[in-house]
């Protein structure tokens, strides 16, 4: 039976929709009742989530809104993510949405609850009209957002434009799918596996038009383009949990829908997620524009998660139970600690532009010691996003990790040891990328006026991040107890799909390899921190913590302000040894191509909406 707190997640939401269109005229009422709305609903979300969790059973049941629903793991862990983002989102807003004061701020607070709505929808629904509707709704909510800034106009065109494009393929590949079961409803979907070429369309189709919304290489072009200009708690929402319906879809159609019957699915899906990656960090790197460094990183974070959906669905196709398991462990794991950790840099990125107005790295400085609070949260979430120990993100990828290096043991391709070095590469420059933000934006002196006055931001927004990355020390110090849980998608696909009486058999696992514990690493590190602190106070007795003010060691020679290591400096020589790979990058995605589209009148905009409605209307009427 489907729990009321469902329902009451999605009326919440519409609620809070209602409230913000119809109180225009009352401004702070309104403003507070939309993230009153968003935060209670994300609420009952939470919980909801948390108790398909622990029945560890799915739920089915019908919604007026949606028609048939089914919660499986692999929804309930999409729903957490959505309503773990949310909450912090909403708490966050309350003080934020002041910085849109007067500049359509009811409408950003009305269309976060649609847009929170439609996202919970999608993940719910267990027919193809619902699904797709809910789908198209989050789109269509995301461009409205990014509109919302006057200066955003060819940024939200494109974003629509590429994710229309996204969308007509989503449409073919579910109507071969519904044409062929003879039924819009996924029970039908999930009994009649599809074979052959037919099958390897649908794959092909899906994981083009979800990876459009996903933003993985090559299809990442609205991705940095359409996330800096929203405002920042959307931003988070957009890189934080929208991205991940992309990568939902495509492990509904390939693995829930397809049984991941061929191999080579697989490996197309670990090869894109190995070179996103890379790219991904590359491109990182060379910013000077703080939100678009991060929007860079979800295109990483997005090619690590689809590294673990490759293993798995290898897993699948060659009958390797363990395999299975752990590569989808290691990808959902990430999924989860992604949505955490980058929500939280992007609000940690919202509160500093709240008081800086800006987005430029070499415009900051120093801002540890103004904002405390922020700068801590900032830096628990460059630790997370960098994977260091004992933190969520290393504990994703550690489990990526082994299931590549346990491929490596079926011994039939090269393709997993080269993933592991394209993913230790990865790591290495996530590290190297985040010391310099983290450096830059709150260590040393200030860089501008402005951050030489800045102050913390409003409780709200503290509390907001604060949350989050308290978040991420849970999901990293409890991942012991936690890591079961999310398996258990993995798990049930292995019970459904595969039977080890019939012949499957268990890759051979390292126990000591695959098994770790955080809160071990953590007293570790810890004691390991405290030696040097003890050797100084041994040595140096009353005198340790003296501050002696001076001028910056500079080689010996007088210190000037221009002797500023900038943001550009950090990466210089990387940057030059990459030159050639930064002029080709608009090559690498389809922005350029659409650039003139989306800057057209809008002719395409409305011929796309046509061709959505179309096949809308022959599903409808025509399976």
């Amino acid at each position: 039976m489907l729990s009321p707190l469902v329902m009451a997640t999605l009326l919440l939401f519409l609620l809070g929709a209602a409230a913000g269109l119809l109180l225009q005229k009352l401004p702070a009422l309104a403003n507070r009742l939309n993230s009153g709305f968003a935060l209670l609903g994300s609420l009952a979300g939470l919980v909801a989530a948390i108790q398909i969790f622990a029945q560890g059973a799915p739920v089915d049941g019908q919604l007026w809104l949606l028609g048939s629903v089914h919660l499986d793991m692999l929804a309930a862990l999409m729903l957490l993510v959505i309503s773990t983002v949310g909450v912090a989102v909403a708490l966050y807003s309350f003080a934020y949405i002041r910085e849109y004061q007067g500049k359509g701020d009811v409408a950003i607070g009305a269309l976060m609850n649609l847009f929170l709505f439609a996202m919970v929808g999608m993940v719910l629904a267990d027919n193809a009209l619902g699904f797709l509707l809910c789908y198209e709704l989050v789109t269509l909510t995301t461009y409205w957002l990014v509109k919302t800034n006057p200066e955003a106009a060819k940024q939200s065109r494109l974003y629509l434009v590429m994710n229309h494009i996204g969308m007509a393929l989503v449409l073919i590949a579910f109507w071969l799918l519904c044409r062929e079961s003879g039924s819009l409803e996924f029970a039908a979907l999930r009994e009649h596996h599809l074979a052959g070429a037919l099958a390897s369309l649908v794959f092909l189709l899906s994981f083009c038009g979800f990876g459009l919304r996903a933003g993985f290489v090559p299809l990442h072009g609205w991705l940095p383009v359409a996330e800096p200009v929203a405002p920042s708690h959307i931003s988070a929402l957009m890189s934080g949990v929208m991205v991940k319906l992309g990568l939902f879809g495509i492990l509904r159609v390939s693995i829930d829908f397809l049984g991941a019957s061929q191999l080579w699915w697989g490996y197309v899906v670990l090869i894109f997620g190995a070179c996103s990656a890379v790219l991904g960090v590359l491109f990182a790197l060379a910013e000077h524009d703080l939100k678009r460094l991060l929007a860079y990183h979800t295109v990483e974070n997005i090619g690590i998660i689809l590294m673990g959906m490759g293993i798995g669905m290898i897993g699948i196709a060659n009958q390797q139970p363990a395999l299975v398991v752990l590569g989808l462990l290691g990808a959902l794991y990430h999924l989860l600690n992604h949505a955490i950790f980058k929500s939280l840099l992007f609000m940690g990125t919202g509160s500093v532009m709240f008081r800086l107005h800006t987005r430029d790295m070499d415009k900051m400085g120093g801002l540890a010691k103004l904002m405390p609070w922020t700068a801590l949260a900032f830096l628990i979430g460059a630790m997370a996003i960098s994977a260091l120990p004992p933190l969520n993100g290393f504990v994703s990828e550690w489990f990526i990790y082994q299931s590549l290096l346990s491929m490596t043991k079926l011994g039939t391709s090269v393709v997993a040891p080269l993933a592991v070095v394209m993913l230790a590469v990865t790591g290495a420059m996530a590290v190297m990328c985040f010391v310099k933000v983290y450096g830059i934006c709150f260590c040393g002196a200030p860089r501008s006026e402005k951050a030489s006055h800045a102050r913390e931001v409003p409780g709200a927004m503290v509390a907001g991040t604060l949350l989050l990355a308290a978040v991420c020390l849970v999901l990293g110090l409890g991942a012991p107890w936690i890591a079961p849980h999310i398996a258990s998608y993995g798990q049930a696909l292995v019970a459904s799909q595969m039977s080890v009486a019939t012949g499957a058999t268990l890759l051979p696992l390292d126990s000591s390899q695959a098994i770790l514990s955080p809160p071990v690493i953590a007293i570790t590190l810890l004691g390991l921190f405290l030696i040097p602190l003890l050797v100084l106070a041994i040595f140096k007795g009353p005198k340790l913590g003296r501050r002696h003010a001076g001028t910056p060691w500079a080689c010996g020679y007088a210190y000037e302000e221009r002797m500023s290591l900038t943001s550009g400096g950090v990466t210089h020589t990387l940057r030059q040894l990459c030159a050639p790979l930064y002029r080709k990058q608009p090559q690498l995605d389809l922005a350029s191509a659409l650039h003139g589209v989306s800057d057209t009148s809008g002719t395409t905009g409305w011929l796309l909406h046509g061709v959505v409605l179309a096949f809308f209307i022959l599903m409808a009427v025509g399976v």
